[in-house]
């Protein structure tokens, strides 16, 4: 199996890309899954923070759940977290990173419900337009957006 370059164009930007392999549509979708070890107060941190529905929990008391928003998904598990790395906030560690439509819209509306950010609504060098979340249980959360503005 040999690398192949993948080329696409977005927003008048050409993006290169290595991809091992064969060519096609494998994997339609990523999922995370964060550890918690409160599922109820994470999952109303979600719902009420960040605009989530939650499409389901297991067991009583839940030991897993699923919320999503806009048609995508993070799971939580009951269980004790990694051990955590004390340069995460210095460092800006991050869990995940959400592309999103629209940062302003979204920043503001998290805003309006207390969310906390370590890092405010900004344009980067690298052509995007975002902020970042710590969340109830100390994740980093990116939010972002690409912008063709310098």
């Amino acid at each position: 199996m040999g690398f192949q370059t993948l080329i696409f164009h977005s927003s008048a930007r050409v993006f290169s890309y290595v991809a091992c392999g064969m060519l096609g549509t494998m994997i339609r979708l990523i999922v995370p899954q964060f550890f918690t070890t409160d599922i109820l107060g994470t999952l109303a941190y979600y719902k009420d923070k960040l605009g989530f529905d939650c499409l389901g929990t297991w067991e009583e008391p839940p030991v897993y759940a699923i919320v999503a928003r806009d048609q995508h998904r993070i799971h939580f598990r009951c269980a004790e977290p990694p051990a955590p790395n004390p340069n995460k906030y210095a460092d800006e560690l991050l869990d995940a990173y959400l592309f999103i439509e629209d940062a302003d819209t979204l920043y503001a509306e998290f805003a309006t419900r207390g969310v906390e950010f370590t890092r405010g609504l900004a344009n980067t060098p690298w052509h995007s337009r975002e902020f970042v979340v710590k969340d109830c249980d100390g994740r980093l959360l990116a939010f972002g957006n690409y912008h063709t503005q310098t």
